[in-house]
């Protein structure tokens, strides 16, 4: 019993969403221009349930490089109207249209100069009327059995705000670095994070010269705490890197003969590199592959940036 109810809510959802599909025409088009030629913040409201979806339209808005926020409709009758600014647009989401609370903020869009773009399920109600562009949301009816708790109406909602939000996410060429850049602790961000933003650089940086001395470059390696460090030349070029794996087999085989050898000497040349630009989750692949715990972050002169640990990627759960 529970599957076949299942199954037929989904079956009408789907349905309503293949009904708005077909119904799309130029006033999308229309509703995507108005909202990116927006030169201040894209408010989006709603009451009830569409206050609900008109939340979550908002917030994706947000993070797909829209500067949007949610107003409460009440709330704005009560001292929050002072929220909105000339150079702001309104989106309105009521599927009757008639949403008390929201048409009393039209007078208020006028003064202000505010294009309002309404999502309703009634084309011809008042607040399709005083927009500057409406969408039209019907359905042939709610996937609730007794026909009246908003859920089909809902669905095509927030599906076409999803669809406003990603063209204008096309329109502005917003980027996965833009992505990471308003997601920083999330686990999406943190997938296309760089390894500029996670490698030791500057003072963290381990760093020798071909002539330093062994003793000093144990001393370095055990103060920058990697396990290995880069040697450079005076230029700032890698020349190579010495690693504790390096130590040990050094002094296998060379003994105490190890602490009078210079790091050129000891170097293990030609180590593996990376650009700054690579994405963090690639670094870990191939430090995973390559079965090595560090990897030296090069410019395109060769130029050392930095140095990624293995411990650093793990840290952000990429796997």
């Amino acid at each position: 019993m529970s599957l076949n109810t299942a199954r037929r809510v989904l079956q009408i959802e789907a349905q309503a969403i293949q009904d708005v599909l077909a119904r799309l025409d130029a006033t999308f088009e229309k509703a995507v221009d108005l909202l990116f030629a927006c030169k201040g913040r894209v408010v989006v409201t709603g009451m009830g349930k569409s206050g609900l979806v008109a939340r979550k339209i908002s917030a994706t808005f947000s993070s797909t490089g829209t500067p949007s926020f949610f107003l409460h409709p009440a709330e704005a009758l009560h001292g929050d109207l002072g929220m909105l600014a000339r150079g702001d647009a309104l989106v309105a989401v009521s599927y009757g249209g008639e949403t008390e609370e929201i048409i009393r903020l039209l007078e208020a869009l006028k003064r202000l100069e505010i294009p309002l773009v309404t999502l309703t399920g009634k084309i011809h109600s008042t607040l399709a009327g005083a927009s500057d562009t409406t969408l039209d949301v019907s359905v042939q009816e709610e996937a609730c059995s007794l026909n009246l708790a908003p859920t089909a109406s809902t669905t095509v909602a927030m599906a076409v705000g999803d669809a406003l939000a990603v063209s204008l996410l096309d329109h502005r060429g917003f980027r996965p670095d833009d992505f990471a850049a308003l997601h920083p602790a999330g686990r999406l961000g943190r997938k296309l994070l760089r390894v500029e933003h996670k490698m030791h650089a500057g003072n963290a940086l381990p760093r020798v010269s071909p002539d330093t001395l062994m003793p000093e470059v144990i001393h370095e390696m055990s103060r920058k705490g990697l396990g290995m460090t880069t040697v450079l030349y005076p230029d700032g070029r890698l020349a190579g890197i010495i690693t504790d794996g390096d130590l040990r087999r050094l002094m296998e085989k060379q003994g105490g003969a190890t602490l009078e050898m210079t790091a050129g000497a000891s170097m293990t040349r030609n180590a593996q590199t990376i650009g700054p630009r690579l994405l963090a989750s690639e670094a870990l692949n191939l430090m995973e592959k390559r079965k090595i715990t560090s990897i030296v972050v090069v410019d395109e002169a060769q130029g050392v940036l930095g140095v990624v640990h293995l411990h650093d990627l793990w840290t952000l759960e990429l796997i």
